[in-house]
Order: structure tokens, then sequence, then C-alpha cells
């Protein structure tokens, strides 16, 4: 009796039990919470000005927040490092929406944004990405940016409750700038210098360009008529100062006193950080370090950050000063956007 007892009961476990925790293991997953910044309601609509094709488009902010993070910032970066890079791409973005912070007139009047890098942020279409990519890893690339942009979506970046301008910039020589060193203007309170190591293994990090001193003369003519100068260019050059940063803050040449930024883009340098050398065949020999403007987060050094344990919170707070990062829902509860 006790034997039959027990296999009816073997037979209810094989027939009826079994079967449904097979089900359950293979049903869809229980659903994890969203993250904090999770938009509610109608989602965020942006208006994209693409300066390859010369269109516009609107696009959902965060789809255009995907192809910003996959065109600014190597794929293969830290997970933290790309979220720092895609909450800061969407505090950019979103500050632009709102109208806090307005796009030079006349590049793409009555259009949110444009993707050049100069003037906006750079942006690349998905499809575009994953030809970019090798083809073995354009799916896990592509993967890993939405999951770095979907982790911290509506995130954004202020301080003292407003939206802050989160500017960034390839790579630094050990700091970053203060804005108005790079800039004219008014101190930003958290575009402040601050350290930014780990990134001597940025792509051109250090690099140099051999100028003749003829085309060296002829730029500076060309951009300021009332030039002087002695025969031996070289030997009127002087560095006047230096920023907090280490690049040059001013200069003179002749009779002409040159920012490091504008001597920058006379001779379209990587960086505002360089040194100037004579050759022995005259020509000039301009070696910069780092890549881009130096104000805000440094990306390779994000990423430097990121692969020492910090996470994408830590790294935006230590290169924007002062900061908090809250969801845009906080953000708009507090000043009333709708």
């Amino acid at each position: 009796m006790k034997k039959l007892a027990y296999c009816a009961a073997m037979m209810i476990v094989i027939v009826i039990l079994l079967p449904l925790l097979i089900v359950k293991g293979c049903g869809h997953p229980t659903a994890e919470k969203p993250p904090e910044g999770t938009i509610t309601g109608s989602e965020l609509k942006i208006s994209v000005y693409d300066t390859i094709s010369n269109t516009s488009s609107i696009m959902n902010l965060e789809d255009y927040i995907k192809g910003v993070v996959a065109a600014e910032m190597p794929a293969d970066f830290d997970m933290e490092a790309l979220k720092a890079q895609a909450v800061a791409a969407r505090t950019f973005a979103y500050g632009r929406l709102t109208g806090v912070y307005q796009s030079k007139q006349g590049v793409h009047d009555g259009i949110t944004i444009c993707t050049d890098s100069t003037h906006c942020q750079a942006w690349i279409s998905k499809e575009n990405a994953m030809k970019k990519w090798n083809i073995f890893f354009s799916a896990r690339n592509w993967a890993k940016i939405e999951k770095a942009v979907n982790g911290t979506k509506g995130m954004i970046v202020v301080y003292k409750g407003n939206i802050a301008n989160t500017l960034f910039h390839a790579s630094s020589p050990g700091r970053t700038e203060n804005n108005e060193d790079v800039w004219s203007g008014t101190a930003v309170p958290y575009l402040r210098s601050v350290e930014s190591s780990g990134e001597e293994n940025a792509k051109g990090y250090k690099t140099s360009i051999i100028i003749s001193n003829a085309e060296f003369v002829e730029k500076l003519k060309k951009a300021y008529a009332d030039y002087k100068f002695g025969e031996d260019i070289f030997k009127t050059i002087k560095i006047l100062g230096n920023t907090e940063g280490g690049r040059v803050k001013s200069l003179k040449i002749g009779d002409t006193t040159l920012t490091g930024t504008q001597f920058r883009t006379l001779y379209k340098l990587r960086s505002a950080a360089f040194s100037i050398k004579k050759n022995e065949d005259g020509s000039l020999k301009i070696t910069t370090t780092g890549y881009g403007h130096g104000v805000g987060m440094s990306q390779w050094g994000a990423d430097s950050l990121a692969k020492k344990g910090a996470t994408y919170i830590e790294i935006l707070k230590h290169y924007y000063t002062g900061v908090d990062v809250i969801s845009i829902n906080e953000y708009a509860a507090k000043s009333g956007v709708q």
C-alpha cells in the first residue's frame, strides 16, 4: 500500500509539477525595475539636423543619444565611461531642447541640434555605426551602447538645480581646463580645471606637424594683415603664459599677441597644449598633447577612471565640479518644465 502511494506521488510530480517548472523556466524573465530616470507618458522628441545629408528629422531623445555615444566614444571603452558619455550627451541635448542653452544662430535655426561635433555633438545612425565597426563586433558594440543608454535613461547633470552645460573633449595632457581660459566669458562653477590622468594611451595623444617658414608666415599674414616680423620668425615667437590645465594661454609672434586657442585654430592643431621647435631646414615643428578644447569631461580620462572602478556618477562628478545627477522627471517636477 505504501509502495502504491509512493508511486502515485511520483506520477503527480512527473506529470503535473515537472512540466510547470519547465514552462516557468522557459517563460519571459521577470521584468527588472526601470532605471530611476525612466520618463513616463509621452517620450521626449528632439529635432536633429544632419550636416552630412543636409536633412532634418524628429527623433526620440533616447534613440538620438545612442547615435551620439556611438559617434563620440569608442565602443570598447568601459561600460561606466559609456554611461557617463550618455548622460553628458543627454544633458547637452536636453539643455538645448528646453531652451536653457542656445546654438549659434545661422547654423541650424529652428532645429534643436546638429550632428557637427565642432558645433553640437557628433551623431551616427545605427546602420552606419554597424558598417564602420568590424563585422564580428558590430552587433556586440551596438548592444553595449544600447545598454549604456538604457541603463541611464532620462538621467541628466544639474548644478544647483539648473541644467549643466556638459561640454566634453577627447583627451587632456594631465588636467582639464577652466572654461574662461579657453573662451572669453565668465567662469562657470562646474567647468573647473581638474586632474585627468591615465590618458597617455589615447589615440593621437602626442602628435607633431611640420610647417615651412613660408607657410607659417602666409597663414599669419592672411589672418593678421598688420602683422610685423623680423627675418627669423622663430626668434620672435614667445610663449607668454600657460593655463591651469597646461595649455598655452597666450603667445607673442613679432608684435602680435594671440591666445593659445586662436593659434590652435589658425594652424588646425589637435589642442592648445603645444610646443614649437625650429628644424635645421628652417621649418617649424609643432607638437601637441591631448585632443580637443579641454573643457569638461575628458573621454579618455573617463575610461581611465572607469577602469579603476569609478561609476558613471563618480566620473561625472569628478569632471563637473559640484554637480548632481538626477532624472529629467525630477528636474521637470522641480522646475515646472513640461
